[in-house]
């Protein structure tokens, strides 16, 4: 791991310490954070074993970090609209007419924006010989597979709850179609690195 790595995943380790600092909902930010743990385990074995470009190593750094921050929130509490009020002046539910927090969408969409490249390089690590649309193609399938598999996930963790506390942890905010959107972003997010997985390929004189 590069010393950017290292600061990457120090700095994103700050984070989730920082949001565990006199926890709001603890029980439930404890599930949501089970994931950032198997997340930090995962990346450092992961680029131990797979040397691992800084940029993709940043960007899911990255992501875990923002996934801290929903944690802590219950991902449909976090107050982005109050911080940008008083960061900027400006308000992003007031601009676009949105009566549901929308952190929740923005999570998803990261997903596969921030894991995508790093899958793509993963696969063509193991199999130099695959083609950089296939590659491409088994990635986006494999972002679209465990965002389904983490929506089982938590339907499974909400049918022991009651219903209030299942409405909480899920964060649908009385979308019945919540599951469905969050996998559609997380898809799209992954369908939009093209453009820059073709041009970093092709650069480093990868078979199309």
């Amino acid at each position: 791991m590069s010393r950017w790595q290292w600061a990457a995943l120090l700095l994103s380790l700050a984070v989730f310490g920082a949001t565990w600092i006199a926890p709001i909902w603890p029980a439930d930010q404890a599930l949501h954070s089970s994931l950032t743990v198997l997340g930090f385990a995962w990346l450092v074995l992961h680029a131990r074993r797979w040397p691992m470009r800084n940029g993709d190593f940043i960007a899911i750094c990255g992501f875990i970090a923002v996934h801290c921050v929903a944690a802590r929130w219950l991902y449909s509490n976090v107050p982005y609209d109050a911080w940008m009020q008083w960061l900027t002046g400006w308000s992003p539910d007031a601009a676009f007419g949105w009566q549901r927090n929308h952190f929740d969408r923005l999570i998803h969409l990261l997903y596969g924006l921030c894991f995508t490249p790093a899958v793509h390089r993963s696969l063509r690590q193991r199999w130099p010989g695959l083609a950089l649309g296939s590659a491409f193609a088994v990635a986006v399938m494999l972002v679209m597979c465990t965002s389904l598999v983490y929506e089982w996930a938590e339907w499974g963790i909400a049918l022991a709850m009651s219903p209030e506390a299942a409405e909480a942890y899920n964060g649908q905010q009385g979308d019945v179609w919540d599951a469905h959107m969050d996998m559609l972003l997380a898809t799209i997010g992954a369908l939009l690195t093209w453009p820059l997985l073709d041009r970093s390929a092709r650069a480093d004189g990868a078979a199309p």
